[in-house]
Order: structure tokens, then sequence, then C-alpha cells
């Protein structure tokens, strides 16, 4: 019988209307890294904390059994005391202390009631060695990439002794390089005895790093399986997370494509700060009616500053050029004229600046419309629930009703979310951001499928995304940025991920 270090028997957890475990079970053995997996919803993050005192015992049913002996956690603090350390997807730094402050946050080393900074500076330099980060243990948080910024919260948890780490979505926000990075920092602990739960929607990620997939599914536990016995491949994971077979990714299309809708000419933006600083560089670029239009591009080739500029100008100074909407030249000097101008902008963080987390969903989806709801001056609230309830069903987001808080729905959920209420705004232009970040691949298709609809309705996409698949499968052409420029145009039969990076890799001449 393999050395267990966890075991959680028969954990049943209810929320008001909702219950989002039922008799869920898991054991993870020492020195492993085990994987779980399953839909947006399925109750992955809610077990963990679960298991890590968010949630305390008492709020739950079923037993957890942590190396050997059943234990209660009511607080946070009880689960690290015992060498258990969550790392959420939303990461908990302070943006403006210092690395090694946020190592040692709540856990400060002090002498005589006060604390020492010279030890706190030099154990935070040994641990920063560790996880492979050189940067200067006083370097504020806001001054570090989210890369790094996850390096630093496993430098936080080797710092409590660390046992058992569980990573939420760990490489979610991450390119491939700090992601590549950060799963061989997974190994390395491996390799020193700390046992990893890895929550991930990449199955590539966890066939190359995981010895045990477990999968759960609407709250239940479905099946756990051996990577390195089992003959496992991604479909078979995907058909135990979606409970079907999904042959095919991306949903078949047939596209109708019209006349031009929307056009840029001479697009150049200079960063906020550094005024002298070319961000976007004279960007020409245009999408027609039913079109899905690509844009591909590294980390830091200006894919977003570029969305956010011609969006209301919200990003970027010193900004010139020309934005036409089906030929006739209009202006988008702020958010508000953009949107009345048909041109919405469906964000990469629908967390800060897509959504109103603390708000409902109804409040969400009515947000960039209400004057189509206004009466007399005033919203008609009765419209709004009911435009808010058709898309909930419509667009199956999971949730009880459009009185439930968006911050409290999972990732493809809060995307629909997004979506909705841009279908509500009803644009001629639609700029989708990273649509898909974060999210299963049974919610991923859905996605992709109100994508193809919007297309079918004559609106004009704009897709930008850090998966070069997801772009293959889903458009009509795509653009390649580099470096603030326009480097290649490629259409979809065309288009192979050779040829696009050959464009994104492209130096300026």
């Amino acid at each position: 019988m393999a050395d267990r270090i966890l075991e959680m028997r028969d954990i049943t957890k209810t929320f008001p209307g909702v219950k989002a475990l039922a008799n869920v079970n898991l054991d993870v053995r020492r020195g492993e890294v085990h994987a779980i997996c399953g839909e947006n919803g399925a109750g992955k993050s809610t077990l963990m904390k679960v298991l890590s005192g968010v949630y305390p015992h008492g709020s739950y049913q079923g037993d957890i059994v942590y190396e050997g002996e059943t234990v209660e956690y009511k607080t946070i603090r009880d689960s690290e005391s015992s060498g258990i350390v969550i790392i959420h997807q939303e990461l908990a730094l302070s943006p403006f202390l210092s690395i090694a402050e946020n190592i040692y946050l709540g856990n400060e080393i002090s002498r005589r009631g006060f604390i020492d900074w010279n030890a706190t500076n030099l154990e935070a330099a040994k641990l920063l060695e560790r996880v492979g980060l050189k940067d200067n243990p006083a370097t504020k948080i806001t001054e570090i990439g989210v890369g790094k910024q996850q390096l630093v919260e496993i430098a936080k948890a080797l710092s409590k002794n660390v046992k058992l780490l569980i990573l939420d979505e760990p490489t979610a926000a991450l390119n491939d390089e700090d992601s590549a990075h950060l799963l061989g920092l997974i190994r390395q602990l491996q390799e020193q005895g700390i046992t990893s739960i890895l929550i991930s929607h990449k199955l590539n990620e966890i066939k190359a790093i995981a010895d045990r997939v477990t999968v759960i599914r609407d709250g239940q536990t479905i099946e756990t399986l051996d990577l390195n016995t089992d003959d496992v491949s991604e479909n078979r994971i995907i058909k135990a997370m979606v409970g079907r077979e999904l042959d095919n990714r991306y949903p078949d299309r047939s596209p109708n494509i019209g006349d031009e809708v929307f056009r840029i000419e001479n697009w150049t933006v200079h960063h906020p700060r550094e005024t002298s600083r070319v961000v976007i560089d004279n960007a020409n670029l245009n999408v027609r009616a039913g079109e899905v239009v690509g844009i591909a591009g590294l980390m830091g080739a200006g894919r977003t500053e570029l969305a956010m500029s011609v969006f209301g100008r919200s990003y970027g100074s010193h900004i010139s050029g020309s934005v036409f909407l089906r030929g006739k030249e209009i202006r988008t000097r702020s958010v508000g004229e953009a949107i009345d101008n048909g041109i919405a902008y469906a964000t990469e963080d629908r967390k800060y600046y897509g959504l109103n987390l603390i708000d409902d969903i109804k409040r969400n989806v009515s947000g960039a419309a209400l004057n189509k709801l206004a009466r007399g001056g005033w919203v008609d609230s009765n419209r709004e629930y009911q435009v808010a309830d058709e898309y909930r069903q419509s667009m199956n987001i999971k949730a009880p009703s459009v009185g439930s808080i968006t911050g409290q729905l999972s990732g493809g959920n809060q995307q629909k979310v997004v979506l909705s209420k841009w279908m509500f705004a009803d644009p001629e232009v639609l700029i989708l951001d990273e649509p898909t970040r974060g999210i299963d691949v049974g919610a991923k298709y859905e996605i992709y499928t109100i994508i193809n609809q919007l297309a079918a309705s004559g609106k004009a996409l704009i897709v930008i995304s850090s998966e070069l698949p997801e772009l293959l499968g889903i458009c009509d052409r795509i653009y390649a940025l580099a470096q603030g420029r326009i480097t290649g145009e490629v259409s979809g039969e065309q288009a192979t991920p050779e040829k696009l990076m050959h464009y994104m890799t492209k130096e300026k001449d």
C-alpha cells in the first residue's frame, strides 16, 4: 500500500442553492505531483479550500486524514502549521511591500519584539535562490512580473516548512518560458520530498509533470488515473472531465464574410509614462462582416496595448492614426465614445477590468448598455432581470439566478458574463482579448461556439490569444505583431505555427 500523505473522504460542501461537492474522495501519495482536473465550476478549488481551512471544519461534511491523523482545520493558519500551504490563482501578495516583507508577512523574524530586517532579507535571499529568483529581496512586488510573483509565493510557502504544496492554476497567467520554469521548480521540490497538488486546465502540462490525476465533474469524483502506468491521453482526460468525447476542440464553421466593417490606419501609440517610447508603430488592419481575425504575438509585442488604445484610448499617450467603421472615419476618444460607435472590448483581465466582482450577474450584464433599459431616466429593473436571465440560460451560465454574485462564479462562467454584457450592448466590432484564458476545454468549446454565432450574425471579431492552436482553429485571417509592429498577415488556410512564429519573432528592419 502506497504511503499516503493525504486522504479526503466523502467531502460534501453546500452553498445556498448549490451543492458544490458531493461525497468527493481524494488520496495523495507522499512525494508525488498529483493533478486535479475538471471543468470550471466542477469543485476543484472548493475542495482545496476545504483542505486548507478557508472553509473551516464544521462547514462541510466528511473527513480529512493528513499524515495518518484526522484533522479539523478551523483556519488557514491551522493547516499551514501542519505544512499544508495553498497558492491561489489570484496571488495574495501586497504590491507595495518588498519581496522579503511579503515572504515573511505574518511570519516575521523578530528579536526582542522587533523585526530583524537583516535576518529577514538574508533568509529571503536564501529562499529566492532555492526557487531560482535572482532579484534583490528589497525589490517591491510592483517591480516584478507575474511569473516572478509566482516564485515569490512558492518561496513564501517554503518559509513555512511546506510538506504539501497546493497550486491553483499556477501557469494560467504565465508565458511559455515562465511556465516551463515553474514546472521545473515543482520537479525540483518533488526531488526534495515536497508533495504537490496541481490544479490546472493545461492538459499538456499535467501530462508532462503529474504522477496521477484525479478528475472531478459536477462536484463528484469521477476517477483517478496513473500517468506513469496507464495509457492516458489528453482525450481520455477530457472525456472524464466533460462526460463525453470531444473529438474536435473547435466547432465546425462555414464563414460567410461580407464587406469591410472596421479598419485602423497608421495607428501609433506611445507609452503612457515614458512618452518617447513607441509601443504601437504605424499599425494597419481591417476586419469584415462575419470574419474572425486573430492577432498573434509574443509577450510584450503590444497586442493588448493595441486593443486598449483603439477602445476609447484606454491605454497610451500621443495616439495618432485613423479608425473607420463601414468606410466612415469615427472618433474613439473615450470608452463611452467607442461603445457609442459600435466597438466593444472584452479585456484579458476580466476580474480587474471586465467585471464588478462584488455585484450580481444582472448588473454586470446590463452595465455597458443601461440606456437600452432606460424608461423616463430610470432603469427598468424588471426588464434588466429578464434580459440577464435570458443570457444566463442561453449562455449556460452555471448560477442559480442572476442575483448570484459574479465573483463567486468559476472563471469560465465569469467569461460568459463578460460576453453577455457585450452581446447585450450589440456592437458591430467585438475585440476579444484572451477570451479562453484560465478556463477548461469544455468551456472553451462553448466560447468558440459563441464566437461562431456572433460571426454568423454579421459581427466583425478580433481575437487576441497567446495560444497559436486556438488562433489556427477559429480564425479566418491572422495578423502577427512583433515589437509593436504588424509584421505579417496570413489567411486561416495558409497559417501554420511555424509561419506565425517567423513573423512574431521578426526583428525591426
